[in-house]
């Protein structure tokens, strides 16, 4: 039989990802997005998630086996973070609620489960490190709790089995994310090699010398699938993560060897990209027009302020895979060789020189 599933997201980092997976494996895939999906083979599923009769809408002739959250809308404060957040799952669930075809439903959250949300990040009495599945929530109201919250809720009504992904910093490839950490570093580092500027690190001391982590989309998209497909795994959640450990004094000089810049030493003062790229647009023009390419608004591309967030952290960041390892998730990516096949997949879309 074959199965179905429903992206909610299919546009970003890490729902094009799962869509491509999905389809490699022989899935029918639905992409819903506000822009309908061109990727080939899929279901484009057109919606804005924060109506509910748009959602009922998109979503009244579709009966998914699988949906795969993997979506939010960055608000002002937490409070609307959590409001419009939570209202965007609890609107997708209650529209596929009537066929009652749903049997499993993957959330894609992170790890401000455990720094907490953007308000409060990395403050007041935190989790130890490695972070585990095992600590509880942190006594901060937090979007991620109330998207996990509606899933639980919609689960106990529907009868679906559920999981949750806690994937650290995601790198992959899509234009217009909010969070985009890798695009943002090709961004950065092409600027800097056409311009003659510094390579310079933009975040904390510890974040430099501390170990650190990350997440492939692929690698995250691999998890989703093995965790809808697992009995053992159901109704958990777990961390995801490349599974190797680094230092950015040592990825720096990885990313800076990429674009042939020279990375600089550790900057006396912490230099946020957000001042860095302020009035970089002049220059990014200036790259479209020699090398045609094909985004010529920087501010689709780049989001400074979110790797300021995760380099400019004061406490080290690990995250511990155990818990899906031992009930056999075996997957490994290597974090330099996940940022260096972005920076090939932007350059041979032409979105970087």
């Amino acid at each position: 039989m074959t199965q179905t599933a429903l992206v909610v997201g299919a546009s970003g980092i890490v729902g094009s990802a799962t869509t491509q997976l999905l389809l490699d494996n022989g899935w029918q895939v639905a992409a819903l997005s506000r822009r309908p999906s061109q990727t080939p083979g899929v279901i484009p599923v057109a919606a804005d998630l924060q109506d509910p009769a748009s959602v009922r809408q998109a979503l009244a002739d579709l009966k998914p086996t699988h949906v795969f959250l993997t979506t939010w809308s960055r608000q002002a404060t937490e409070a609307e973070n959590i409001r419009v957040n939570a209202a965007m799952v609890r609107n997708v669930l209650d529209a596929l609620s009537p066929a009652k075809s749903v049997k499993h439903v993957a959330l894609v959250t992170g790890l401000k489960h455990y720094l907490g949300p953007f308000e409060a990040y990395g403050k007041g009495t935190l989790p130890q490190t490695p972070f585990r599945e095992s600590q509880g929530r942190l006594d901060i109201e937090n979007f991620y709790y109330a998207q996990e919250d509606e899933v639980f809720a919609a689960a106990k009504r529907d009868g679906f089995t559920w999981s949750v992904h806690r994937p650290h910093t995601v790198t992959g490839v899509a234009v217009g994310n909010a969070m985009n950490m890798a695009t943002t570093l090709a961004v950065y580092a092409s600027i800097c090699k056409a311009t003659g500027r510094p390579f310079v690190f933009p975040g904390s001391r510890v974040q430099w010398d501390s170990l650190t982590d990350m997440t492939d989309a692929r690698q995250l998209a691999k998890q989703q699938l093995w965790a809808a497909t697992t009995p053992a795994a159901a109704d958990q959640a777990f961390n995801i993560t490349n599974g190797d450990v680094f230092r950015w004094k040592w990825m720096w000089g990885q990313i800076a060897e990429y674009f042939g810049v020279h990375p600089a030493a550790f900057p006396e003062k912490v230099s946020p990209l957000e001042e860095q790229m302020a009035n970089d647009q002049g220059a990014w023009d200036e790259l479209v027009r020699a090398h045609g390419l094909k985004e010529a608004d920087i501010s689709r591309l780049i989001s400074p302020w979110h790797t300021d967030a995760d380099l400019g952290r004061p406490i080290e960041v690990v995250t511990d895979m155990s818990k899906s390892r031992t009930l056999g998730f075996k997957e490994f990516q290597a974090s330099d060789q996940a940022f260096f096949d972005v920076f090939d997949t932007l350059r041979a879309q032409r979105l970087i020189p």
